[in-house]
């Protein structure tokens, strides 16, 4: 018996032909096969369907892999993989069974994949994902939950592929149950030394609200933590709910448990190959020898992921050298910090308006934001650099300074152009949850120029080059769930402004607001909120650019400076020593997709503004009320945020500055 033997040949060289879509890098990172392997028609076959999943997983399943083998010399070969990636395949309908409760188009916006439209060519969720599909049904198990629907179960999650392999269509079967309302809320304390009246104030949830699996988890959070500040740190909090499902009543029994006793031993950061270790080190909420707790490492990894330095922060716990230790291991993906932004935008009030900056966000890997930039428009050009420390004095005291320089003019208004300079140093520090305390000094030099004939005379006596010292004061309480697009939650300000120290300025400025958001319903939310500020001078009268004004952007209906004291003669606005201001609005959805950005806003805004030290016969000047009535649209567009507000003034004055259409618009790219 002769037994011949030919060996498999070795692969040379891998090459990709037609991926535009996934790179070389990353096929060849996934693959088995690489140069100087041992090729085998096995191996080609699980690459090619390893290449396939990762086209499919981008969204495009009719992709075609076609592998070509070149033979060289001295049993060698070339693997070619000819890709033929096709269109992406989308999801052109999303469908429900079984949902009563809520309806089709409020369920499409709760999940994250989205049908296929023209709007989203700068989104994937509109291409099919079986990652994603499954988070789409812990979304919607969430809503449900939030809503008191404690039976609800989605059954299931199919997707269809069409006989094209162009789209697909995908039906969630949902059992919603019953709503349940909370009949009782109890605390079983089983831990000696803790109040149960202390506790008790750490809970969210009340008897005869709508069941909020939400607000559950927040009081196990806030009852762990109360426990800890009462000094015991080694708690266990497990909600226990009993259903009635005749009454479709909950009782929830909140167990208060000794835990075990663990201390974190070691925290070991990893890949942070840019970022000191004490950056990292500082936003735990925990520390090597504290009581091990959960809810501090999961503020800890939130805390981190906020500081925008990484793409990835991944926390493990590893058992230490002890059954009571425990390790903390921390491996972080730095991401680059470093920013160059170039933005146009455009108001009816100050015309186009372009600016260029340059940022670091992580200067030198110690947490510190550097910025530079400088802008310039039709009525204004400024420059400015700042420099903050978010950990001052290794303290969490966030400090800084600006440099600015502005140009601005107001000659439409008021027939005068405002030359200002020079620098602020400031301090913010969080006094309690929500609640943030800021100090400023300010010096700067204001030149008021383009004076003419036709420029009122209490601008004119008030032109030239001033200086102004000041020390601000600013208190903030922010509940607010967004910054950007609030729909709950209520944001107060108070600002103080003491000007003497120093400079030829005297004066005290004080101002407030307080603006409240409540959702009505699923889609509507009502913003409500008033201003007011009054500005005080020792010996001489206030300067024209720190005074107030109103119009605009703070009331609608009304040109920029269109309201308050006018010189009649020359028809300059020229402000008012107190000011109130406020203003009720409905947010509504206007049918189409959430994900659009696309909303639109009925309002009411009101206001007046008065006082000032000047006795001229052609100053007008009224405390009457001023209200307009007016419609709006929002669109956070794919390159910026845009607004549009029609409104017609109600309650006015004869030599007031009327505006029927204001219109923003503004972005950075």
């Amino acid at each position: 018996m002769i037994v011949r033997v030919v060996e498999n040949p070795i692969v040379n060289r891998i090459v990709f032909e037609g991926n535009k879509r996934i790179s070389d890098d990353i096929l060849s990172d996934e693959i088995r096969l690489e140069a100087r392997s041992v090729f085998t028609k096995a191996r080609v076959q699980d690459d090619v369907q390893t290449i396939i999943s990762l086209y499919r997983k981008s969204g495009r399943f009719a992709v075609r892999v076609e592998p070509k083998m070149v033979r060289l010399a001295q049993n060698r070969v070339n693997l070619i993989f000819e890709v033929f990636e096709g269109d992406r395949t989308e999801v052109s309908r999303i469908s429900f069974v079984g949902n009563r409760r809520f309806s089709d188009p409020v369920l499409r916006d709760t999940i994250a994949t989205k049908e296929s439209a023209f709007w989203r060519f700068l989104s994937s969720n509109d291409s099919y994902d079986a990652d994603r599909l499954a988070f789409d049904r812990e979304l919607l198990r969430r809503k449900y939950l939030k809503e008191g629907y404690a039976d609800i179960r989605t059954v299931s999650a199919v997707a269809e592929l069409t006989p094209d392999l162009r789209a697909f269509h995908i039906t969630f079967t949902l059992e919603e149950g019953a709503r349940y309302k909370i009949r009782d809320v109890t605390i079983s304390n089983r831990v000696k030394g803790i109040d149960d009246a202390r506790l008790a104030q750490a809970i969210e949830v009340r008897s005869g609200d709508w069941y909020d699996a939400e607000a559950v988890e927040d009081t196990v959070d806030n009852l762990s933590e109360a426990a800890s500040r009462l000094g015991h740190a080694f708690v266990q909090v497990v909600p226990k709910i009993e259903k009635d499902r005749t009454e479709h009543l909950l009782d929830i029994v909140f167990d208060v448990r000794p835990g075990p006793r663990v201390y974190v031993e070691r925290i070991d950061i990893r890949g942070n190959l840019r970022t000191r270790d004490h950056v990292i080190r500082r936003e735990f909420e925990v520390i090597e020898g504290d009581p091990f707790n959960s809810e501090k490492i999961r503020r800890s990894q939130r805390n981190l992921r906020n500081l925008g330095f990484f793409g990835g922060v991944d926390m493990r716990n590893l058992p230490g050298s002890e059954p009571d230790r425990t390790e903390i291991e921390v491996d972080v993906e730095e991401q680059s910090t470093g920013e160059i932004a170039f933005g146009v935008g455009f108001t009816s009030d100050g015309g186009l308006l372009g600016d260029i900056s340059l940022a670091e966000r992580n200067l030198l890997g110690k947490g510190q934001y550097f910025r530079i930039r400088t802008r310039a428009g039709q009525r204004t050009n400024e420059v400015d650099l700042s420099f903050t420390e978010p950990y001052f004095l290794d303290r969490k005291l966030r400090s800084g300074f600006d440099l600015f320089y502005s140009d601005e003019d107001f000659q439409r208004e008021s027939s005068y152009d405002l030359d200002s300079r020079g620098f602020r140093l400031r301090a913010d520090y969080v006094l309690g949850r929500d609640l943030t305390q800021r100090w400023r000094y300010e010096l700067r030099q204001d030149h008021i120029g383009g004076i003419s004939e036709a420029t009122s005379p209490v601008i004119k006596d008030l032109s030239g080059k001033s200086t102004a010292s000041i020390i601000g004061h600013g208190l903030s309480y922010d509940t607010r769930d967004s910054r950007f697009d609030p729909k709950t939650g209520m944001l107060v300000t108070l600002d103080n402004d003491f000007a003497g120290l120093g400079g030829s300025e005297k004066f005290i400025r004080n101002r407030a607001s307080i603006r409240n958001y409540d959702p009505v319903g699923d889609e509507l939310t009502l913003a409500a909120g008033v201003s007011i500020g009054h500005i005080f001078s020792f010996d001489k009268s206030v300067r024209i650019f720190d005074r107030f004004f109103l119009g605009g952007n703070n009331l609608r209906g009304f040109e920029f400076r269109g309201v308050g004291p006018r010189d009649e003669d020359t028809d300059d606005a020229i402000g008012g020593k107190w000011f109130y201001s406020g203003s009720v609005g409905l947010w509504f959805p206007l049918g189409v997709a959430k994900e659009i950005g696309l909303r639109g806003r009925a309002f009411s805004d009101f206001g007046s503004l008065d006082g000032v030290d000047e006795d001229l016969v052609s100053i007008r000047r009224s405390s009457n009320l001023r209200a307009s009535v007016g419609l709006g649209l929002s669109w956070q567009s794919p390159i910026g945020p845009m607004n549009i507000d029609f409104a017609k003034a109600v309650a006015r004055e004869n030599y007031d500055r009327l505006q029927t259409f204001h219109f923003s618009f503004g972005t950075n790219f």
